[in-house]
């Protein structure tokens, strides 16, 4: 039962080149960065990363966009990420845009066993239609389109089917966590953090601060720890490097 791991290297020392990948956080907050920098230093390639956004350049998912370890990216937004977009408009990068809170369920209906489902996101649009660009060629055209998807009334209203996702690995930062990987998450860091976990067959949690089984309560725990396989404790100083994407001052 402890899942605790030496260190965020031999946490994904295992991850193979062309495994599927879904990670926490939005934008910078709560972006398991120790796990993504320890991730880099391994060297696996070809990566299909399911994740809110890549990062900044330099910084969580960009550190590993910029070195073309990421083949494709299912996620709903490109901004903040120069390198990100020239990789995309380039043909690069294949790229599979969809709609926030439809990434969410996804991942979510993927960690609970919830193969597809219909939503009323999309309908009207590319989304439903297709036509999505996907990759582009190097001269600019379309190389990969998304597919049309099916609909379905309910109640009088259009429906679009979306897939529940489940990855390889799912790699997440956490507040606190206890040895057998139960999880509590603060403030903004509980964004896509548990919809990723949930979606891993291995999950691996990044803690700031680690305890022992008992300490949390059961009523803190916003995912238990049968979702997570392995755990690393960070460090005082990595817990505390946690940067944002502008700072806005109010005068």
């Amino acid at each position: 039962m402890n899942k605790v791991r030496s260190s965020a290297g031999e946490a994904v020392a295992d991850l193979p080149d062309g495994a599927s990948l879904a990670v926490g956080g939005f934008g910078l907050s709560g972006i398991p960065a120790v796990l993504i920098d320890a991730l880099y230093e391994q060297g696996a390639t070809g990566l299909e990363v399911v994740s809110n956004n890549c990062g900044v350049d330099g910084r969580g998912l960009g550190v590993l966009l910029a070195a073309g370890r990421i083949a494709r990216v299912t996620g709903s937004y490109v901004g903040e990420n120069k390198e990100f977009a020239r990789q995309y408009l380039g043909g690069e990068l294949e790229v599979e845009l969809t709609p926030q809170g439809t990434l969410a369920e996804r991942l979510r209906a993927g960690g609970a066993g919830i193969p597809a489902f219909y939503t009323p996101a999309g309908v009207g649009t590319q989304v439903a239609r297709g036509g999505l660009p996907w990759r582009y060629a190097p001269d600019g055209t379309v190389a990969i389109a998304s597919p049309a998807k099916e609909t379905r009334e309910f109640a009088g209203r259009p429906h679009v089917l979306e897939h529940g996702i489940t990855t390889d690995f799912a790699l997440v930062r956490a507040w606190r966590g206890d040895r057998h990987g139960n999880l509590v998450f603060r403030r903004a860091a509980a964004n896509f953090n548990p919809l990723a976990a949930m979606a891993g067959r291995i999950t691996v949690a990044e803690v700031e601060q680690l305890v022992e089984p008992g300490e949390l309560h059961p009523d803190e725990v916003h995912l238990p720890g049968i979702y997570v396989q392995r755990v690393v404790e960070l460090t005082p100083a990595e817990a505390a490097d946690k940067q944002i994407e502008k700072r806005t001052l109010h005068a």
